[in-house]
């Protein structure tokens, strides 16, 4: 059996962050914590892989990010989508 390419790991990733933002924005703790949610902890987000995929999608223009404060009071850079990101989001569920 034949390892699942980086490129599709990655793709699915930004698909799952993609969605989980399209509800709300989020940090990326709450973004990790959404996607094992949703997936019922079959998907772990390794922090590392979701930083690498958050700063991949903010450099492509897809999410945006500014730096706020979380409810328990401590600085987060929190993470929204924008326009080309959900049509990014709506031609990747099309698919």
């Amino acid at each position: 059996m034949t390892e699942p390419t980086t490129e599709v790991i990655q793709g699915t990733l930004d698909l799952m962050i993609l969605k989980t933002l399209s509800l709300q924005p989020l940090h990326g703790f709450g973004i990790a914590r959404r996607i094992e949610q949703v997936s019922k902890n079959v998907f772990k987000v390794n922090p590392g892989s979701l930083l690498t995929a958050l700063q991949r999608l903010e450099r492509d223009g897809a999410v945006d990010a500014e730096w706020r404060i979380t409810e328990k009071a401590r600085r987060a850079k929190y993470y929204s989508i924008t326009r080309k990101g959900r049509r990014q989001l709506q031609a990747e569920t099309a698919e």
